[in-house]
């Protein structure tokens, strides 16, 4: 039933795709080019409502079972809906943070989802409390964002959540989380069929209709998966969006250097270091898919592991990060404490060996 469902579900993704992108450009829910864009004509957004309709589709016809999966599906619903006014009307921000905490709360407080406590590797829980939570709300709308903010060249943000998908599904499949691994392989193929368009060159765009729902739905399903475990399993969501996560840190860090608002736009996320680097469209998405398939290795690897070597690896992945987002600029030109500490030690090592 299963696979059946999700070769319907990808069928469907490609074949309403076309339907979409011609319903964007009827109603004038396009993206025009602009300096802080790569894209040189005007093009179609809004093919994130192809995925969702294929996903709700692929739900109506598997009904996976699971106590908040009401609210799951509502809080898309206003996600989505969210995502439809923004692409046609670019809503200010305030009214999209709005209905992402809307989607959020209605999973916290109708469908019952937040991260009461974690076990602590030597023993006993650590009790959230009252940060239950707003905890809980911050990592849905953090992700969701987180996503949003990757989505900035063909592919880049269908490609990085199918990843992520695909290692959030292969470990709660090998817990037993068996309607994580449902919903997560419908998202999955659902994104694949519009990967169809939406690879570059590009005819359709997910818009914020598609980002927004994807980075809304891969973290409630990662709380699903991972939650109220263990402190290593706490981690392994925030190893599966490593790029996506990273990429808003070093943002949100660059914006405090820079003294500009945190809500500034700006033409500094990965991508665009790695465009600016010499690399083409395709050669800097498929990187970013490498980087992101590596998070994901590192995920199952790391939910195998035992608490040392998870601490370890863990310094070496964060290590890995810095020194890649000093290599590239990812905070600015200047920005290379790191690497001026190892362009010491190597000069002081020379000075010795003479």
């Amino acid at each position: 039933m299963l696979f059946l469902t999700l070769v319907v579900c990808f069928v469907i993704s490609v074949l309403i795709t076309p339907i979409v992108k011609k319903f964007a450009l009827m109603i004038g829910a396009t993206d025009r080019p602009n300096q802080r864009k790569v894209h040189q004509t005007i093009m179609p957004r809004l093919g994130g409502l192809a995925i969702f309709l294929s996903f709700i589709i692929g739900i109506i016809f598997l009904k996976p079972e699971n106590p908040a999966a009401f609210a799951i599906l509502l809080g898309s619903f206003i996600i989505v809906i969210t995502g439809v006014l923004d692409d046609m009307f670019e809503l200010p921000a305030k009214y999209k943070l709005l209905g992402q905490l809307i989607a959020a709360c209605v999973v916290v407080f109708i469908g019952g989802l937040n991260v009461v406590f974690i076990n602590l590797p030597f023993g006993g829980q650590f009790q959230f409390g009252l940060l239950s939570v707003p905890i809980t709300i911050l990592w849905i709308v953090g992700i969701t964002n987180a996503i949003n903010l990757i989505d900035g060249l063909d592919g880049l943000a269908a490609g990085v959540s199918s990843i992520a998908l695909i290692t959030i599904s292969g470990i709660a499949f090998l817990q037993g989380n068996l309607y994580v691994v449902a919903v997560g392989l419908i998202v999955l193929v659902s994104i694949l069929g519009f990967l169809f368009y939406n690879f570059h060159p590009a005819s359709i765009f997910m818009g914020d209709t598609g980002a927004l729902f994807l980075g809304y739905i891969i973290s409630v399903l990662s709380l699903l998966g991972f939650k109220n475990i263990t402190f290593i399993s706490f981690i392994i969501p925030v190893i599966i969006l490593g790029v996506p996560i990273s990429d808003t840190f070093f943002a949100i860090l660059r914006r405090i250097i820079n003294k500009k608002p945190l809500s500034a736009p700006d033409k500094s996320h990965l991508h665009h270091c790695m465009l600016r680097m010499g690399y083409t469209h395709r050669q800097t998405v498929l990187l970013i898919y490498a980087m992101a398939a590596f998070f994901g290795l590192v995920a199952v690897i790391f939910s195998q592991a035992r608490f040392g070597g998870a601490l370890f690896l863990m310094a070496v992945v964060v290590l890995i990060i810095e020194i890649i987002a000093e290599k590239i600029g990812l905070v600015g030109r200047n920005y290379r404490p790191l690497l001026r500490i190892f362009n010491i030690l190597k000069t002081g090592t020379a000075k010795n060996r003479t």
